[in-house]
């Protein structure tokens, strides 16, 4: 989505750290994703069926399956909760970030917190992260990062002393199928999603820093308590389905 120039004579555009990127991009010409992150559902199918799915067939019922490896697969609730849960909770709550995140330069403008000789650098700091937002560059380096140290980290960390579902002794890369799509399919998604969304925060925190070296017209008898600013604190509770999956996904 490409950054359109904010116009001061304009209405307050609509702010979100979640609508943009070559991933959104990708989605919405794959018919996975709607202008505004609709066909959630969809979304959801897929990214599970890519991750999850293989690993089930392959270590269950595909031809290099065999009884131990399918008794570990189905016992193995770190990878369930994985892709799963973690997953799909960072896939869900793109949606709820946009929805909530839509009015905040709205109301920073509305109730005229940001004093009018200040709109040109506010302005300027919203065009900001919508360009980071939607960087070609900086999410390709995130696959790089994937592929590079994140392969690195798996192997550093995760040695096989017994056989399962996705290796056999001998080496951390004595991979079995459905260990080869674990490693370099499954895991990579997960922590490219994962990664993603630190940058979101990352593009988040920025703008309010930015916002905040403005001088503010704070109003100390607003009903909210914090000076016209309440509805910033609300949207911190719109990241708890990160978090959530964070913890579900620890381990990655």
């Amino acid at each position: 989505m490409a950054t359109t120039k904010i116009n001061l004579l304009d209405d307050p555009p609509d702010f979100s750290i979640v609508l943009g990127g070559p991933l959104f991009q990708l989605l919405r010409r794959a018919h996975l994703e709607g202008d505004h992150l609709e066909l959630l559902r969809r979304r959801l199918v897929f990214f599970v069926g890519i991750t999850w799915l293989p690993l089930f067939l392959l270590a269950t019922i595909g031809p290099f399956a065999g009884s131990a490896g399918r008794l570990a697969f189905l016992r193995d609730i770190e990878v369930h909760a994985r892709f799963l849960v973690a997953l799909p909770a960072f896939i869900a709550a793109e949606l709820i970030v946009h929805a909530r995140m839509l009015p905040v330069a709205r109301r920073f403008v509305e109730r005229r917190i940001i004093l009018l000789e200040d709109l040109p650098r506010f302005y300027r700091a919203v065009e900001s992260a919508f360009r980071l937002r939607n960087s070609i560059p900086l999410e390709i380096g995130l696959f790089v990062v994937v592929y590079t140290f994140g392969l690195w980290f798996w192997n550093d960390r995760f040695g096989i002393k017994a056989a399962t579902w996705y290796a056999m002794p001998g080496g951390r890369w004595h991979l079995t199928a459905a260990g080869v799509w674990y490693v370099f399919i499954s895991i990579p998604i997960l922590q490219f999603i994962l990664l993603r969304w630190y940058v979101r925060f990352f593009i988040w925190y920025r703008f309010l820093w930015q916002v905040s070296r403005i001088p503010l017209d704070l109003i100390p008898t607003h009903p909210d308590r914090s000076g016209g600013l309440g509805f910033l604190g609300v949207l911190s509770y719109t990241f708890g389905p990160i978090l959530f999956g964070q913890v579900r996904c620890s381990l990655v």
